[in-house]
């Protein structure tokens, strides 16, 4: 786990050591262990590391492998690195360290853009040859980061769009179509877009190769798709999902240093403590964390997670967090965040982190298990529902064109930009489009990138088992009627066999934090000092008068999933203004 950065130069002219220096200091949260910046053919590449794998300076990066011609920047975790590694040393390779990243240098070695097909875990990573050429990939899901830029003459990369923004001579205009996705998908601005111009970020599963003249080839070499399978009944799902997630499990448990777990007291972060338990895990550390209710809202879980804690004797430490230190902890937030995000959680996964790195380096988190096994709301009613990509719309979109179009000026909203994300996800039924687009799409464009940002905040790698490929696979085959009925059937069936029935049968809870749902004193202060301010008035973006009526209404209507439609503007304008855009 670490922050990656460089520069590739195509028009002879020596890379900026200067720059590089700007975009590590930035990534310096991501990884507290550490720091290298180094000279290649053409380019510069740095590095900040979180040591969880052989901490030692074996493992120190960048790594240069002067015999092989090779410097690799690499940021992430593979699970089953040993097996790879046993198999290069079939081919004759030897190493000098312990850990997973030399492993990612000579697999690329050995098998060129195809090493991809090789690794399982999470990644991002760039490797550049003694002739200049650079390869960039990122894991099949998304999980790793990883943010790129043309410059005059050349080419950045980074872990997070503020590096590249920090290094400076980046387009750091509005793109309109992914302020549209942004406004209208709760957030979300999917791949290849980021809400900046001039900044891309790989897809996931996708890998690039950079030549020395600058020309480029971009690859997806993997696709989320949903293959359901009827022939199998529910109890063989069930044992099938439950011996892929025991795996994802445990393999999530390698690392030189202990493993804990956030634990929400939901089903599914309770469902990954019991499972580390029953793998022989000793006294697991758990971290959960609760906010203040408002009105009849309440901000916490912890009878849940309470139960889970004592069920297995795990290590645990409980935080509440008060309004007033919600509205200290914003400014920090919006800081951490590579892109704009709308989600309450971001304010809790912050804070714990925070908690978290007092104990462990490493946790596992139950991220991705309501996309891939239908567990939000709208599945059950999208399940007998013909209208498709229509469907979807109504029970997702935030607002509709014609509303989005009331929203900002004009400039913004020349046509309609997200109706055609949808096309070719409903060729089905809708309810598999809908999960097969919330799996391959929106989950690793803001669900995961929450996590990575809030956890990396504070130097702490986040591990998400049921992203893992195996689990992945068996998700994706599991006819919906089964996954949808009660809310992830089979994910449930499985958990029986580890926790009490209150536990898998509680209503399913969402993250809670009142105070950006309801917006009330400090915090609203803090929404109305950015929406109002100068900057956001020049800014063009939102038409002054909607944006006076909703901070009259601060509380008006939420959105269908039930955020609050001033926030998300406010969460747009506070990041550009925490980062000077």
């Amino acid at each position: 786990m670490c922050g990656i950065a460089g520069e590739l130069r195509f028009d002879g002219a020596r890379a900026s050591r200067e720059a590089i220096a700007r975009m590590v200091d930035v990534l310096r949260p991501r990884g507290p262990d550490g720091e290298g910046i180094v000279q290649v053919t053409g380019g510069v590449l740095g590095h900040r590391r979180l040591a969880i794998i052989d901490p030692t300076d074996r493992s120190a990066q960048p790594m240069v492998d002067e015999q092989l011609g090779l410097t690799l920047v690499y940021n992430g975790a593979l699970y089953e690195y040993r097996e790879v590694r046993s198999r290069l040393e079939g081919l004759g390779y030897r190493f000098a360290s312990d850990g997973d990243t030399e492993v990612v240098l000579k697999a690329y070695h050995a098998w060129g853009p195809e090493c991809v097909e090789h690794l399982r875990g999470m990644f991002a990573f760039a490797v550049v040859d003694r002739a200049g050429r650079a390869f960039l990939a990122r894991d099949r899901m998304g999980i790793k980061p990883l943010y790129f830029a043309e410059i005059d003459g050349g080419l950045r990369f980074a872990s997070t769009l503020p590096a590249l923004v920090a290094a400076g001579g980046i387009d750091t205009q509005l793109d309109p179509i992914a302020v549209q996705q942004f406004c209208t998908l709760h957030g979300i601005v999917a791949a290849p877009r980021t809400i900046l111009q001039g900044v891309n970020k790989l897809g996931p599963g996708t890998w690039m190769v950079i030549e020395p003249d600058g020309r480029r080839r971009q690859q997806a070499y993997w696709n989320l798709r949903r293959a359901p399978d009827p022939t199998p009944s529910a109890e063989a799902w069930t044992e099938a999902l439950d011996a892929a997630l025991r795996a994802a499990v445990r393999r999530r448990c390698v690392a030189d240093t202990e493993v804990g777990v956030l634990l929400s007291g939901g089903l599914d972060s309770s469902l990954i403590v019991a499972m580390m338990a029953a793998s022989g895990a000793r006294t697991v550390a758990t971290f959960s964390i609760g906010f203040d209710a408002i009105g009849n809202e309440p901000g916490d879980e912890f009878a849940y997670s309470d139960e889970v804690v004592r069920l297995f004797s795990t290590r645990h430490t409980q935080i509440r967090v008060t309004p007033e230190q919600t509205v200290a902890a914003l400014p920090q937030v919006l800081a951490a965040m590579s892109e704009p995000m709308v989600s309450h959680d971001n304010v809790g996964f912050f804070v714990l982190g925070r908690k978290v790195r007092e104990s462990v380096k490493a946790v596992q988190c139950g991220q991705g298990a309501d996309e891939l096994l239908a567990g939000y709301h709208w599945y059950a009613r999208l399940l007998d529902d013909p209208g498709g990509a229509q469907a979807y719309a109504r029970a997702f979109f935030d607002r509709d064109f014609a509303a989005y179009g009331q929203l900002v000026e004009s400039a913004y909203a020349e046509q309609d930009h997200v109706r055609p994300l949808l096309d070719g996800w409903f060729d089905a039924s809708t309810v598999d489009g809908a999960l097969a687009l919330d799996a391959a799409v929106m989950l690793a464009s803001d669900p995961i990138p929450r996590l990575d940002n809030m956890m990396m905040a504070s130097g702490i790698e986040a591990r998400v088992p049921f992203l893992d490929e195996q689990v992945v696979d068996v998700a994706t085959r599991i006819p919906a009627a089964l996954s949808v009925q009660g809310g992830k059937a089979i994910l449930k069936a499985v958990a029986r066999r580890y926790l009490p029935a209150p536990l898998v049968e509680r209503p399913k809870g969402y993250f809670p934090v009142p105070a950006l749902r309801w917006l009330r004193g400090d915090v609203l202060e803090l929404v109305r000092s950015w929406l109002t301010s100068s900057r956001a008035r020049s800014r063009g973006l939102f038409q002054s008068q909607v944006v006076d009526s909703m901070l009259a209404d601060p509380e008006g209507p939420l959105t269908p999933l039930g955020g609050n439609t001033l926030w998300q503007l406010a969460s747009l304008e506070g990041w550009l203004q925490t980062h000077g855009l």
